[in-house]
């Protein structure tokens, strides 16, 4: 942040946001929110990843092979006894969250810009 309260460029440019693919999705039974545990799928150079999600508004079936947007370099965190990799990116709605998504022709590890 600047001294007006603003993100600067520079700020932008270190999140690292990619295209991944959700390749399982399971109930995350132990997070204090109800939550579901996902493996995802970033392409060949970076691999699967994990994520703690709030995004019970979906089903599993919903979930997996569907594409997501993510922040990938912060900090794990621990949820219960979950280490969550990656930040899934989504619209806060009244319904839930509603999934950030690209078209079919963005492949996993596609960077956002």
């Amino acid at each position: 942040m600047n001294e007006e309260g603003y993100a600067t460029f520079d700020s932008f440019l270190s999140l690292d946001i990619r295209v991944g693919i959700i390749n399982k999705a399971e109930v995350f039974e132990k997070a204090k929110k109800p939550a579901y545990k996902l493996r995802i799928f970033f392409g060949d150079e970076i691999g699967f990843k994990n994520s703690s999600a709030q995004i019970r508004n979906y089903s599993v079936n919903e979930l997996e092979g569907r594409r997501v947007i993510a922040v990938i370099n912060f900090s794990p965190k621990q949820v219960a006894n979950y280490i969550s990799e990656v930040l899934v990116l989504g619209a806060v709605t009244d319904e839930g969250i509603q999934l950030l998504t690209v078209s079919d022709k963005a492949k996993p590890g596609d960077k956002i810009a």
